[in-house]
């Protein structure tokens, strides 16, 4: 099967808004997490937020009063994308263009704050706009009306490996000729005490609260759980041909697609790791690879005590143990449904760029753990063929590969 071409991104993560500003973060290692006010007196009180964050200044004011954070940073990263691609939504047809985004939870926030208020005000003082903040399609319904997007437009919710699989059915829907461009990412803003009280209350959860910057640590032999994350990360997609035609810069290009599921567990992956690498395989095959081929993997790397060593297994039996592996969730922490598609612009990133961004807090590999796993510092490497891998509560896996242009 063909490829499709990288020609735009746009990142808003707890490293900064703006691509670069995530790249930057990320090669340095340096972790965002922090103690959160919101979150005081909470079994948890620390998280990955976008730093300096203006819904106002970034999206306007209607999007601002009318639009949860997942929306508002969405739309962010998408305008960045589409203008990094060199489009303009004025002079594109329209019905040509998808939309298609990966959420897990939507707007939790929204949700939240409307349910105190119908609790001590009672039922008017509830927002006449709190089921269309709230419904997780909205994102892509607002970045289609922001964008004059009216081709096919939907949301993926595969856990955390929703914006993995979004960018998988964008490559589809262009494979197919459905659409000439896709601008497909995720977008998350779960950090809520609700949302962190479950996570914490169901063990997922760092505890290193006495010293929040080093808490999340995938790999790491005293890795005890996620720091959770917001954010979005967006891909302008187009057939390769319809790039070139018009002069547009290829990043890189997604080349292929692999979903599975482990059908084992509600939230603890198969210990085996046969759903991920039934997707692994599924994924290579697609890009016409073999594991041979693979120079760099951007893991799902949590920081949970059962995900990463699972994960290692599958990619130490698959691709060996020369193969440079980060996870960027050691920065940004865990951003859930927006995570893969923030990994996947990462893994654009480091087949364009030749560097493989460190994972942050890696001070003693597990011993369990047999791969070459990039910290420290950002290492310089040419970078043909990658693999982004995601998986999700539910054992859903995607896993995505980009090679170079």
């Amino acid at each position: 099967m063909t490829g499709v071409a990288v020609t735009g991104l746009g990142l808003v993560t707890a490293a900064g808004i703006g691509t670069e500003a995530t790249w930057e973060g990320v090669c340095r290692g340096e972790s965002a997490a922090a103690r959160n006010p919101a979150l005081e007196g909470l079994p948890v009180d620390i998280s990955c937020t976008v730093p300096g964050f203006s819904a106002r200044e970034h999206v306007g004011r209607r999007s601002s009063l009318m639009h949860d954070r997942f929306v508002q940073l969405s739309l962010t990263a998408a305008r960045e994308a589409v203008a990094d691609a060199g489009l303009d939504p004025a002079g594109w047809d329209g019905a040509r263009v998808g939309v298609v985004v990966g959420c897990g939870l939507g707007g939790v926030a929204t949700w939240e704050e409307q349910h105190r208020r119908m609790l001590e005000q009672g039922p008017e003082a509830v927002s006449s706009l709190l089921v269309p903040m709230l419904v997780p399609n909205m994102v892509a319904g607002h970045l289609a009306m922001d964008l004059g997007a009216t081709g096919p437009n939907f949301v993926t919710a595969t856990a955390c490996a929703s914006g993995a699989t979004a960018i998988g059915s964008a490559l589809h829907l262009l494979r197919s000729g459905a659409c000439d461009v896709v601008v497909a990412g995720g977008g998350e803003a779960g950090v809520s005490p609700l949302m962190v009280t479950g996570f914490a209350r169901m063990g997922a959860l760092s505890r290193r609260l006495d010293e929040p910057s080093a808490a999340s640590r995938p790999f790491d032999a005293g890795r005890d759980g996620f720091v959770i994350g917001e954010g979005s990360g967006m891909l302008v997609l187009e057939r390769t041909a319809d790039a070139r035609a018009r002069g547009a810069r290829v990043r890189a290009s997604v080349a292929g697609y692999g979903a599975s599921a482990d059908a084992h567990h509600m939230t603890s992956p198969d210990p085996g790791g046969a759903g991920v690498l039934r997707a692994l395989r599924a994924a290579l095959a697609d890009a016409g690879a073999v594991p041979g081929e693979v120079d760099h993997v951007n893991a799902h790397g949590t920081s949970t005590p059962l995900n990463d060593v699972a994960e290692a297994a599958v990619l130490r039996k698959l691709l060996g143990d020369g193969v440079a592996v980060t996870s960027a969730k050691g920065v940004l922490g865990h951003s859930l449904g927006a995570a893969g598609a923030i990994e996947a612009a990462l893994t654009v990133l480091t087949v364009e760029r030749g560097t493989v961004p460190p994972t942050a807090n890696l001070e003693r590999l597990d011993p369990r753990i047999e791969l070459d796993v990039v910290a420290g510092a950002p290492r310089r490497t040419r970078t043909e063929v990658a693999v982004s891998n995601s998986s999700g509560f539910g054992g859903q896996n995607a896993v995505l590969v980009v090679t170079a242009a």
